[in-house]
């Protein structure tokens, strides 16, 4: 019974993993793209006082800019899209591959032997390394220095 219900909570967490609820609101929740492609007219296109163009000009340029960014981006998610989001989700499993079947182990190994070669390393350093230190220290620990000032 506890297997079985163990199974049946596995398969809804893959199911979901995989239909997900995405939002059609807020496409972008994590603000990833806040300050990288955000970019408005004001923020191309700016007349300093003085240099004013007609309001006329100035009413249909900031149009144009708004509706040809706005349908040229629809028009190239529309046709490239699809295909980058494969491209994307292909890359990103490769990485994910790589990483969980190559990288993580390679670190796991090198961290396993290093610990065996750490203690090869301290023994060696607490073997030699520590009674010539001591001595050293008995040997200098006798050495006074003073210091006068003649006038």
């Amino acid at each position: 019974m506890m297997a079985e219900e163990h199974k049946d909570l596995e398969a809804q967490i893959v199911k979901d993993i995989h239909c997900k609820e995405i939002d059609l609101v807020n496409r972008d929740p994590k603000n990833i793209n806040e300050d990288i492609v955000k970019v408005d007219f004001e923020d191309v296109i700016a007349e300093p006082v003085g240099t004013y163009s007609f309001d006329g000009v100035w009413k249909v340029s900031y149009t144009t800019f708004t509706v040809s960014k706005y349908w040229c981006y629809r028009l190239l998610s529309t046709l490239l899209g699809v295909p980058l989001a494969l491209l994307w989700g292909f890359l990103f499993a490769c990485i994910s591959f790589c990483h969980i079947w190559a990288v993580v182990p390679c670190i796991k190994s090198y961290l396993i032997e290093i610990q065996c070669i750490s203690h090869i390393y301290s023994l060696c350093i607490r073997t030699f390394c520590n009674p010539l230190f001591a001595a050293l220290g008995q040997i200098c620990s006798n050495i006074k220095v003073m210091l006068r000032k003649e006038v």
